[in-house]
């Protein structure tokens, strides 16, 4: 295991001398030496001695090869996943509901998970507002410090999946980050994912769908929880 390591090590240093040359082309005039342009009088001839592999110490790489080896060592050096805090981490935890969105904070950030929560809220005017939020959306768009930290509560937006509210007459769908709403004429309300494409169904009478399971959370602040945990299969 330590000797795979080692190598894996020596492979990304290695490939770090590709970051420079931002074309195939400049990688193999890297390569060509003055006599070769002497002799050769030409950039075009003397790049192919250099790719034929008379001009390397190694094996000189394909064009395929290098742009996949500098792809690989510039996400390494240059990471293009941005970096995260887990905003749950240290918070109290005594309400059940922000236990569970804090056990599911960290996959939903990583994209391991996409989780659906449809929540029902009544005002203190006795008006209901329900809606589908898209959880690792909503984890990358607004600060969730207050809902972990001052124990704010978490209410479903008009610019959320699904938002109904019963006073105002609202009823609305949106695309997320993650998902898209659509209206199927016999199982009404659903969303497909927009990275495997699985549908994921909130029917309480029928199965949430492929890769997907559903948690009902009992909470004091909240009329109804429901969350849909769908494990993200993406495509390669």
């Amino acid at each position: 295991m330590a000797e795979k390591k080692n190598e894996t090590s020596a492979s990304v240093e290695s490939d770090r001398r590709l970051l420079p040359f931002d074309t195939y082309e400049d990688y193999l005039d890297s390569l060509i030496e003055i006599e070769d342009l002497r002799n050769l009088r030409s950039i075009k001839s003397a790049r192919t001695i250099a790719e034929l592999g008379y001009r390397a110490r190694g094996d000189t790489l394909t064009e395929k090869e290098f742009y996949k080896r500098r792809a690989v060592i510039q996400e390494v050096v240059f990471p293009t996943v941005r970096p995260y805090v887990l905003v749950s981490e240290g918070a109290d935890l005594e309400d059940p509901f922000n236990r569970e969105l804090a056990i599911r904070e960290r996959a939903n950030r990583v994209g391991i998970l996409q989780s659906i929560i449809f929540l029902r809220h009544f005002t203190r005017g006795g008006f209901e507002i329900s809606g589908y939020i898209d959880y690792a959306h909503r984890l990358l768009t607004e600060n969730w410090r207050p809902f972990f930290r001052q124990g704010r509560p978490l209410w479903p937006r008009d610019s959320d999946l699904g938002y109904y509210h019963w006073r105002h007459g609202t009823v609305r769908s949106n695309i997320s980050r993650n998902y898209k709403p659509i209206m199927d004429p016999d199982r009404g309300l659903m969303f497909q994912n927009r990275h495997d494409h699985k549908i994921i169904c909130p029917d309480p009478d029928e199965d949430p769908g492929q890769n997907t399971m559903k948690q009902r959370v009992h909470s004091d602040r909240y009329t109804q929880i429901e969350i849909y945990d769908h494990v993200v299969r993406k495509r390669s």
